[in-house]
Order: C-alpha cells, then sequence, then structure tokens
C-alpha cells in the first residue's frame, strides 16, 4: 500500500509544475515568467499560502476529462507584503493558455470572498487566452461571478490587476473594474475584440501590440495606469504602490517614519511662479518640493498631461495629490483630465487618503471635439467627486483659477476644508484680457486709441481683481501664504484634519454624471 505522505509529495510536485516543464520553458522563452515565479516575487518571501491547489475541471466535453491538471490553470491563495496580508491570483498559462473555467472561476471567486471577509487588497496576476471554448456558458457565467465580487469590493478593499499577458474579450472587464492596472511593455495587451475580428467587421488591419498594448492602454486610452519595463519592474511598482494605501477602506494607510523636517522650506519656490502670466512652468516642481523626501509616486504618467494625479507622504502619511500641470495645454481642464482626476480623488476619498490639490487651471478646454465628447458630462465628474470626498481636502491655488474651473477644483464651495492662495494667485470668472473686452467693450471702441486704452484697462482689472485678495475677503481663501512655507502648510493643515468628521445624506448612491 502507497505511504499516504509520499503520495501528497508526489502530488503536490506535479502541481507545482502546472502545464509541465516544456510549457514552463516555452513562457520563459517568451520572456514571461511563470505564474508561481510572479507570486514569489510578489509577495514576502516564503509567505505565500496556496489555496485549492488540487482543483481540477469537471468539463467531459471535447475529450476535456481525459486532460486535468490540478489548479486548472490558476494559482490561488494569500502571503504577505512588507508584512501585511494579501490575497493574489494568478493564471498560470502553461495549463490551457489560463483559460477561465467555471472551477478556475470559483477559485477565484473563493479568494475574493475572502479578501472581504477578512479586509485585505485583492491582487490578480492576468496571463490568459480568455474563456474556456470547450466549457461554452459555464466559463462565461465564471466570468460574470467574478466581475460581481469585483464590483462588491470596490470601495471596501483595495484591487489591483497586473496585466501580464493576453487579456480578451469578456475577461478585460475585471481589470476594468479593479482600482489600478499595471501592464508590461511588449508582452501584455488587451482588447475586447482582436486584430482578426476588427479585421473581418471594419477592414482595418492593427497589430496586437497596437491595438491593445501597453503604451496604447497607458497614453491613449486611459485604460491603465502604469507601464511596466519587466514583470520584475511591475510586481515591485505593485509593492510600492500598496505601501500608500491602507488594507481597507475601515483602516488608515500606514504611517512611515521620515527623517524629512515638517518645517522645510524651499526658497527656490519664491520664484517658481512666471511673472508673465502666459508663460508656463512644471508643477510637478513643486510637488517634489513640498512632499517628504522629494518621493512623488505618479499614476498615469502618460496620460491627460495636462494634469498630474499620485501618492506622496507629508510627515510621513499618505496623501493623494492632484495638480493642473501649466506646461501642458496650460493646464486647461479637458474630458480626459477630468476623467483621470475624478476616479482618483474618488479612490482616494474611499480609502481615508487625504487630498491635495495645486490649481492653475485657466479653464476648460474649448473646442467643438471637447464640447461634442461630453465636455459639460465629463467636467461634471470631477467637480461630483470633490462634492461628494469627506477627506481632508486641502488647496493651494498657485496662479490662475478661473471660471467653472475655479469651483470644480477643490473650490471652498466643495467642502474643501482649508483653501491656501499663493500672492500671485488670479481667482476670476475669466482672465483680463477677455474680461476687459467684455466689460468695457464700448469704452474701447469709443477711446481715441483703442489698443492703449484696453492695456490700460486690463492693468487696471488685472490689479483690482487678478489677485486672490477679493476671494480672501470673502472667506474663500483661508490664507495666502508664502510659496516657500507650502509643505510646513499643509503638513499643519493635514495635523489639524486628522480627526476630521463629515458625512454626506442618508442614500443609495448618488447618481455619478457617468
Amino acid at each position: 500500500m502507497a505511504n499516504p505522505y509520499e503520495i501528497l509529495e508526489e502530488l503536490n510536485k506535479e502541481a507545482s509544475l502546472g502545464g509541465g516543464q516544456e510549457r514552463i520553458t516555452r513562457q520563459h522563452e517568451s520572456g514571461k515568467l511563470t505564474a508561481r515565479e510572479r507570486i514569489d516575487l510578489l509577495l514576502d518571501e516564503d509567505s505565500f499560502v496556496e489555496v485549492d491547489r488540487f482543483v481540477k475541471h469537471r468539463c467531459i466535453d471535447f475529450d476535456m476529462d481525459k486532460q486535468k491538471i490540478a489548479g486548472d490553470g490558476v494559482v490561488s491563495g494569500y502571503g504577505t507584503i512588507d508584512g501585511r496580508l494579501i490575497y493574489v491570483y494568478a493564471q498560470d498559462f502553461t495549463i490551457f493558455g489560463g483559460s477561465l473555467s467555471g472551477t478556475n472561476a470559483k477559485k477565484i471567486c473563493k479568494l475574493m470572498e475572502m479578501a472581504l471577509k477578512n479586509g485585505a487588497p485583492m491582487i490578480g496576476l492576468c496571463d490568459s487566452g480568455g474563456a474556456r471554448i470547450q466549457e461554452g456558458v459555464e466559463s462565461l457565467g465564471g466570468y460574470a461571478d467574478i466581475f460581481l465580487r469585483n464590483t462588491l469590493a470596490s470601495g471596501v478593499i483595495p484591487q489591483i490587476t497586473a496585466v501580464m499577458g493576453p487579456c480578451a474579450g469578456g475577461a478585460v472587464y475585471s481589470p476594468a473594474i479593479t482600482d489600478f492596472i499595471f501592464m508590461v511593455k511588449n508582452t501584455s495587451y488587451m482588447f475586447v475584440t482582436g486584430p482578426e475580428v476588427i479585421k473581418t467587421v471594419t477592414h482595418e488591419e492593427v497589430t496586437k501590440e497596437k491595438l491593445g498594448g501597453a503604451m496604447t492602454h497607458n497614453s491613449h486610452s486611459g485604460v491603465a495606469h502604469f507601464a511596466c519595463d519587466d514583470e520584475k519592474h511591475c510586481l515591485q511598482m505593485i509593492r510600492e504602490l500598496l505601501s500608500f494605501l491602507p488594507s481597507n477602506n475601515l483602516e488608515e494607510p500606514p504611517l512611515f517614519k521620515t527623517q524629512d523636517d515638517p518645517r522645510r522650506t524651499d526658497s527656490e519656490l519664491q520664484n517658481i511662479i512666471p511673472d508673465n502670466p502666459k508663460k508656463p512652468y512644471d508643477v510637478k516642481q513643486i510637488i517634489y518640493s513640498i512632499v517628504d523626501d522629494r518621493k512623488f509616486f505618479e499614476i498615469q504618467q502618460h496620460y491627460a498631461l495636462n494634469i498630474v494625479i499620485g501618492f506622496a507622504r507629508m510627515n510621513g502619511k499618505s496623501v493623494g495629490i492632484v495638480a493642473n500641470q501649466p506646461d501642458i495645454l496650460a493646464g486647461c481642464l479637458d474630458i480626459s483630465a477630468s476623467m483621470k482626476a475624478a476616479r482618483f480623488v474618488r479612490f482616494c476619498d474611499a480609502f481615508n487618503i487625504p487630498l491635495i490639490t495645486l490649481v492653475d487651471v485657466p479653464g476648460f478646454l474649448p473646442g467643438t471635439d471637447q464640447e461634442f465628447g461630453g465636455i459639460i458630462k465629463h467636467g461634471a465628474k470631477l467637480l461630483y467627486a470633490y462634492a461628494e470626498a469627506t477627506v481632508p481636502k486641502i488647496t493651494v491655488i498657485t496662479r490662475k483659477a478661473y471660471g467653472g474651473a475655479y469651483d470644480v477644483m477643490a473650490s471652498k464651495h466643495l467642502r474643501a476644508d482649508v483653501n491656501f492662495a499663493y500672492p500671485t494667485a488670479e481667482i476670476a470668472v475669466m482672465g483680463p484680457d477677455g474680461a476687459v473686452n467684455i466689460i468695457f467693450k464700448k469704452d474701447i471702441e469709443n477711446a481715441q486709441n483703442a489698443e492703449e486704452k484696453r492695456e490700460e484697462l486690463i492693468r487696471d482689472y488685472r490689479e483690482k481683481f487678478a489677485n486672490p485678495y477679493k476671494a480672501a475677503e470673502r472667506g474663500y481663501i483661508d490664507e495666502i501664504i508664502s510659496p516657500k512655507d507650502t509643505r510646513y502648510k499643509i503638513i499643519k493643515a493635514l495635523d489639524m484634519l486628522k480627526n476630521k468628521r463629515e458625512s454626506t445624506p442618508p442614500k443609495k448612491h448618488g447618481n455619478i454624471p457617468l
């Protein structure tokens, strides 16, 4: 009679090989790691505990009953990252191309339910050929089961997806619901319909990389948040991202010790805003100057470059930063920037991460493309996100804050807690040039020297209204600060707001303008 311990050892060894050594070799030759290698790199050393290692599919059609492999194409379990509990599944391309079966989906759903019950982040490592065709509707039902749990977990636990190979058809919608999507350059791609289907239906010819590669989704569609150089880089970035996040919506983000003096000033900030209001500057210079150790973890750095979002720490505490970028499109808000910032604001609000907003915005980007594309609706998403957010909200107006864009960018009117302004701030319905053209149209037309009169009126308007003092008189600005003191002022405000409690009226949920 066989020794039961030897049987267990043999079955464990067999399961750990997935689809076998030949397929593992092929996976390596295509520039990809195996599912287990990815998990080992992601988690703390020797912390992974596998769940459902011996699960096999139940399909009997198309001779599938003769092809049963332990694990059934997905490795799932839990472990730690920096000592904190994490749940993770990794699709195993060496088994049936990582395709999703009914039992495969049940493994993922079981893990998601465990993550939700225990309040820990959920990470999915995707590398799959899609639904397992031999199982038909059962595999499709498996996708929907996963989508439901993604939706129920949204805003409760952080959900992160790394696309490390193919992800096509219905498979793309699980990553789309999660909070952050990582992609690996040259080896990962996502699309609803592939190049062959597109060629048949629309006669367009396109490669997988151009259609759904890492840079396509990072720079054009905005679907993904990070484009990584290789898989090791991707997994390391996931670890770094998690260091800014709490494990669930009832916890505070981790606190890190820093040697960076909270009272540190930066005299170079005194000269950051150009004398010429039409001249651009890089808002990232301000961000790097004011955050701990000059470390800023930027998100979607290749998409909607006219707005900057990301995580940093202020005196050891995690903060989310949203900043208009005057270097691109003068910092105007457009459709892409509004959507990018709105989703980030809502994530920070869901997970108790204070929001720091740096404002230099001349308005919404004009043009028929924007209007026909729904800038009214998309701009309202950002307005809605800020108005709804109850986390501490601190705003610094560095220069322009014109028109409706002033309102949208975390103004006092949207329940921002502390609103600072630099002496260079210009808060008005519109810029001096446009305002003078409207208010003094007849005076300019009747003047002996129209251009000279116009310039005089612009100077006068700028002196009276293109400054932060009118807004400060009304209480819309709490304090006008010197740029060099920005870091200390924000940290003091964060300390004051650490016990903030604010809520929205009781309701099932709002109806954000999607």
